[in-house]
């Protein structure tokens, strides 16, 4: 080992800092905002290069996706006909080859990861912070309001355990808590009373879906193991996500549509 390389020394010796992949990770995602930053301010020939090279990336890109939005691909068999053959208008008019680039369940799970739902409700009414929290007024200190009841329906796990009144800040009434939602499948035009393991998304704001405030709009998984849903794979479905369509604190159920 080289007298200078007491950094790989020191890791050989020791070894690393217990954060160590969170910084390298954090490092990694800092890059892409350093670039950004770099090419805003950058002018003349430098700008001119940092451009060239984005743009050859984001053309690579699109290559990429344009590659791999043909689903299906279909082709001619030009194979040598042996003796015995069965005719070809006895076997679906053509032998063809069925080429699968992209199976729908990696579809599926990009369209997840992107966010990208068609969701029946796209635009919902926003609910005011006085609307979905109630001052709580406990105690003799009268000054110190620091209590919210939440007037809205919530989902809270099964393992839920309330924290100690003296420290619970956000109270969510046992009368308001639901674990069962009326689901309905948008193509079998069929509902069904599935449990809900989570809410995924209010779009009051990331609060509300901490806290499992569902009001009309939210995104819910729902359980559908029950349905027998499979994917292309022969797996079982077990979650799927569902929109609220309702509002559940006036109508004391909670009524959702499928994402398919």
């Amino acid at each position: 080992m080289a007298q200078g390389n007491y950094m790989e020394r020191n890791k050989r010796d020791y070894g690393l800092r217990f954060d160590h992949d969170v910084k390298q990770r954090k490092l990694k995602a800092r890059q892409a905002h350093k670039h950004s930053k770099k090419a805003q301010k950058s002018l003349g020939l430098e700008g001119k290069k940092i451009a060239k090279k984005n743009y050859a990336q984001k053309a690579q890109m699109r290559k990429t996706l344009a590659m791999h939005e043909e689903s299906t691909i279909r082709r001619k068999a030009d194979d040598n006909v042996r003796d015995g053959a069965v005719p070809a208008y006895l076997l679906d008019r053509d032998n063809t080859n069925r080429a699968k680039i992209l199976s729908n369940t990696i579809k599926q799970k990009r369209k997840e990861k992107a966010g990208k739902w068609d969701v029946p409700l796209p635009k919902v009414r926003p609910v005011a912070e006085e609307e979905m929290f109630k001052v709580v007024r406990t105690g003799k200190r009268k000054t110190k309001q620091w209590k919210r009841m939440v007037t809205k329906t919530t989902f809270v796990g099964p393992d839920f355990t309330r924290k100690p009144p003296k420290y619970e800040r956000f109270i969510r009434p046992t009368g308001l808590r639901f674990t069962k939602a009326h689901v309905t499948h948008p193509e079998l035009k069929c509902t069904f009373n599935l449990e809900i393991i989570g809410v995924k998304k209010n779009p009051n704001g990331p609060m509300y879906t901490s806290l499992g405030v569902m009001t009309r709009g939210s995104i819910i998984e729902v359980n559908v193991s029950e349905l027998g849903l499979v994917t292309p794979a022969g797996k079982v479905v077990w979650g799927k996500y569902a929109q609220v369509t309702n509002n559940p604190e006036n109508d004391g159920c909670i009524n959702a549509v499928l994402l398919v």
